[in-house]
């Protein structure tokens, strides 16, 4: 971090926000989050052995409704700390306007609280934390909880 509180160098690109993650509005974290958590899950879905390109959108589109992304957030929330947890509780409660006809209004409040976090994640330089949890996450989905 630099003196004023952004990550010296971003994930892939040299454009930092104009502000501290944990000042930016929720929504635009969920906007970036979203934007990074779908090229997460098309490299989970390209590293799966046969897929064709119908298949891996259909794969694809399974971990990236609102739905799915909802039940993620569920999964990796005991792992959360209380500042991450303060993210999702900001996103979650932002009024984001309208609710695609395809999502039920808690489902995609709880989808916009999980990519805020990503984004917060993403903005505050913290990729180890922000990769840890999505490919936790993700690993929950598919294969269900360890016992």
């Amino acid at each position: 971090m630099n003196s004023g509180g952004l990550p010296e160098t971003p994930l892939w690109f040299p454009y930092l926000s104009s502000k501290p993650a944990r000042l930016l509005p929720p929504l635009a974290l969920a906007y970036i989050g979203d934007a990074i958590f779908e090229v997460a899950v098309r490299q989970y879905v390209i590293s799966r052995p046969n897929l064709r390109p119908h298949h891996l959108h259909v794969q694809s589109t399974k971990f990236v409704s609102a739905k799915a992304q909802a039940t993620l957030l569920s999964l990796i929330e005991s792992e959360l700390t209380e500042a991450e947890l303060d993210v999702v509780r900001q996103g979650r409660n932002a009024k984001s306007g309208s609710v695609p006809k395809n999502a039920n209004v808690i489902d995609y409040r709880h989808a916009t609280a999980f990519e805020a976090l990503i984004g917060y994640l993403y903005y505050g330089g913290e990729q180890d934390r922000m990769i840890y949890l999505i490919t936790y996450g993700l690993d929950l989905m598919v294969s269900g909880p360890k016992s």
